[in-house]
C-alpha cells in the first residue's frame, strides 16, 4: 500500500508516518502543495492523508489534482480547526473518504487509512 501525507508539521508528519510504516505501508512524506503535486505525478496512491491547512499552499488545490491525477485515492482530511466540522467538505471533494482532528491517535488514523485502502481497491477492481 503507497499512502502521501501532505502536512506541513514536521514532527506530526513523521509521527504519522513512521505509525503507518511498522504495518508495512510505504509512504510519501510532502510538506507543501507543490511537493504533492510532485509525489501525485511521480507515484499512485491509494490514500492521501492530507491537513486541510497546509503552509506553502491549498489543501483543495492538492485534493482536486489527485481527484483528477488519481481518481480512485481516496483522501483522509485532517485539520487542527473547526472548519468543515459540519461535514461539508464531502460535497467540495469528491475524494474525500473521512475528516479527522489532528489530534488523532496515530493508531486510529493508521487503522482508517487500511480501511479505506482496502475500499479503494475493491472500487477499482469492480
Amino acid at each position: 500500500m503507497h499512502v502521501l501525507i501532505v502536512e506541513s508539521n514536521p514532527s506530526l508528519g513523521m509521527l504519522w508516518a513512521r505509525h503507518l510504516e511498522r504495518f508495512g505501508v510505504r509512504v510519501v512524506l510532502a510538506q507543501s502543495q507543490d511537493d504533492a503535486i510532485q509525489a501525485l505525478s511521480d507515484t499512485m496512491f491509494e490514500v492521501i492523508v492530507l491537513d486541510l491547512v497546509i503552509s506553502g499552499g491549498a489543501a483543495l488545490a492538492v485534493s482536486d489534482f489527485a481527484c483528477y491525477r488519481q481518481p480512485s485515492a481516496r483522501v483522509i482530511f485532517v485539520t487542527n480547526t473547526s472548519f468543515f466540522s459540519d461535514g461539508s467538505i464531502f460535497q467540495f471533494c469528491g475524494n474525500a473518504a473521512a475528516i479527522l482532528p489532528s489530534t488523532t491517535p496515530p493508531e486510529d488514523l493508521a487503522a482508517l487509512v487500511e480501511h479505506h485502502a482496502a475500499s479503494g481497491k475493491a472500487v477499482s477492481r469492480a
